[in-house]
This record gives C-alpha cells, structure tokens and sequence, in this order.
C-alpha cells in the first residue's frame, strides 16, 4: 500500500489549519486516514506546528512520500535531516554517535538561525510601533498649535488691546467736540459815558 504524508484541512472560513496525516494516496482528500502525526497552522507569525518527531521518521523510514508543503515542515523540523543521517550510518560512512553529534550541531545551527530571524522581526516590529508613536505625536501637536491659535484670536476679537481701546476712546471725543457748536465771544458793547456837569457861574 502506497502511503502519502499530507495536510487534512480543518478550521472555519478564512481560519483554515491543518492537520498532518498519514493515508493511503487513494484516500480521498477529506477521507479516513491511517494516522496523525501533527499540525500546522498558518495563520499565527510564525506559523505553529506541533509534530510526533519519531512517527514522521518512521513513515518516511518505510517509503511513506510527502507533499511539498509537508516536506517543506519535515525539512524545516530536521525530520529530513535525521534520516539522511540515518542513511549514511546503514551505508557505513560514521557511526550513530556521530550521527548523533551532526544532528545536534545542525539543530543549534537552526536555532540560532531562527532567534535571529525572530529578533530581527521584533525589531522591525518596535521600529513601526515607534515610527507610529511619532507620526501620531506629530499630528496631536500639529492639532493643539491649530487650536491654541484659534483660541488665540478668539480672545483677541472679543478682548482688543488696550491701548487700540484708549486710542478708539481719544478718537471718539476727539469727534464729540469737534462736532459740538462753538459759541463766537460776544462784542461787549462800550459804556456810554456821562458828560460831567459843568459848575454853574455865580
């Protein structure tokens, strides 16, 4: 019986995972299979995959054929790896210890790999969140300058200057008596003089 590891799709619309199954490659896509061996979902960052190590192998140690996408999770979990190893220990080229050694080398080897991929992510990360926090700060300030100046000339319509008000109030008497009537000085009319009585001769 010719055997295939492959994703089985599970989850609801727009939120698909899968699982990771072993089945006859005569099974229909949705149809009974023979065993699960983990899952992959591909919505999380990165995408979460749970996976039985040693049944994959197995499978694979037997002829079980993946899919590309299922060989591409094998790959990257070293189930591959393992069993090239495992390879050449049957061939003869190294014993199992050093397989064993090769194995754990590769394995630091991805993760370094992988922490400094997910370092570099968080970075990008908290480059973004800060370039955000600026733009953001950027408009609050562009916003209260605009209100302070509109508050700014609110104040000044409504409350002029004083010194505008003490010209305005010398402008306004200025024109209160300029236009008021001048009375012109009256001519004083000159007394009339008496003449003196002359002395009566004796």
């Amino acid at each position: 019986m010719a055997t295939k590891l492959r994703l089985q799709r599970r989850g609801r619309k727009n939120y698909a995972f899968y699982q990771i199954i072993v089945a006859d490659s005569r099974a229909p896509r949705d149809g009974k299979y023979i065993e699960r061996i983990g899952s992959y979902n591909p919505n999380t960052n990165p995408a979460t995959i749970t996976l039985d190590f040693d049944r994959a192998l197995y499978w694979l140690q037997v002829g079980a054929q993946p899919t590309d996408t299922v060989r591409n999770i094998l790959s990257d979990e070293g189930v591959l790896m393992k069993k090239h190893l495992l390879g050449g220990v049957t061939k003869g080229a190294f014993d199992e210890t050093e397989a064993e050694k090769r194995f754990e080398a590769w394995k630091n080897t991805k993760l370094q790999a992988n922490l400094k991929l997910k370092n570099k992510d968080e970075e990008a990360q908290r480059a973004a969140e800060k370039a955000r926090l600026d733009a953001e700060k950027e408009v609050n300030k562009a916003k209260a300058e605009a209100l302070a100046k509109k508050k700014a000339e609110t104040e000044a319509a409504n409350n002029p200057p004083a010194e505008e008000s003490a010209e305005e109030e010398v402008a306004e008497t200025t024109e209160t008596t300029s236009e008021a009537p001048v009375e012109e000085p009256k001519e004083e009319t000159p007394a009339t003089e008496t003449p003196a009585e002359e002395p009566k001769a004796e």
